[in-house]
């Protein structure tokens, strides 16, 4: 006669970090099919799909290029085609400004999946970051035509921007950790964040240089952590003609472990109860 051994899965809300980090790393294809998921819902019943990534940084690129470039004539203050300027910006605060949007609703927009079955909460903003990511990779397809168009060739600078662009990411990663834990109990958030979204378009330098930002008074502008980060990517791109202050990145560098780190701690002391407030 056999006997069948039972076995019993205790899973504890307290348990020690290392354990927790272990799951997240053997859930991982959950993370796929989040992203997968996301990714087809959104371009579902849509006549040109994926073009949307394609189209809608090209006509915010034109709009800032007339008002900023041809009504407030700030285009005769930089020695490369602005059109070429406003998009180097766009790039990046177009993906800071989708993955606010995408994480601050991420574990709302999953409540069904978060009250059934256990697995690190974490994974779900992860996998609308990589969303968000995936939309950053194919506008970088407009770059490449607006350069082209330009006939502006990119520098050794180049090489860099991998480092900006984890550097954003991170940035972008840590926020939506705060945003999307606010959420579920303060659902207020779901309308405070598309105003900050389309206010911080105006504060941030993406239509014009930060260079007419008085020196004396950059550092306080600066603690904006996206102004060096994209004057940043402006150097990786356009080269000499961008100029790359370092001490505006070095502050939102340190800005930007701040707040990763910090949204990494409050989203995990969270987490327990997310079950039951969602």
């Amino acid at each position: 006669m056999q006997h069948t051994q039972s076995v019993h899965v205790v899973i504890d809300a307290r348990e020690p970090n290392a354990r927790y980090w272990r799951d997240l790393w053997d859930f991982r294809e959950l993370v796929y099919f989040l992203t997968w998921r996301d990714i087809l819902v959104r371009y579902k019943q849509t006549t040109i799909g994926v073009l949307w990534t394609l189209i809608r940084p090209l006509l915010v690129m034109l709009a800032l290029s007339l008002v900023f470039g041809r009504i407030a004539n700030l285009a005769s203050q930089t020695t490369v085609p602005y059109p070429l300027l406003v998009l180097a910006a766009l790039l990046p605060w177009q993906f800071f400004a989708n993955s606010l949007m995408e994480g601050s609703e991420s574990l709302v927009s999953n409540s069904n999946l978060i009250t059934k079955i256990y697995f690190p909460r974490l994974l779900i903003p992860i996998s609308s970051l990589l969303v968000a990511l995936c939309d950053f990779f194919i506008s970088f397809i407009i770059l490449m035509g607006v350069m082209a168009y330009y006939q502006f060739a990119p520098t050794w600078n180049l090489l860099a921007l991998p480092l900006f662009v984890a550097h954003l990411t991170c940035l972008a990663f840590g926020i939506s950790l705060w945003i999307s834990s606010l959420n579920v109990k303060y659902r207020d958030f779901r309308y405070i964040i598309p105003f900050c979204v389309q206010f911080g378009l105006y504060i941030t330098p993406v239509g014009f240089s930060s260079n007419l930002i008085p020196e004396t008074w950059r550092w306080i502008y600066s603690l904006n952590p996206l102004v060096g980060i994209i004057d940043a990517f402006r150097w990786a791109i356009l080269g000499s003609s961008a100029p790359f202050y370092f001490i505006s990145w070095a502050e939102s560098l340190l800005l930007t472990v701040l707040i990763l780190s910090s949204g990494v701690a409050f989203f995990r002391k969270g987490e327990r109860h997310f079950a039951d407030i969602i």
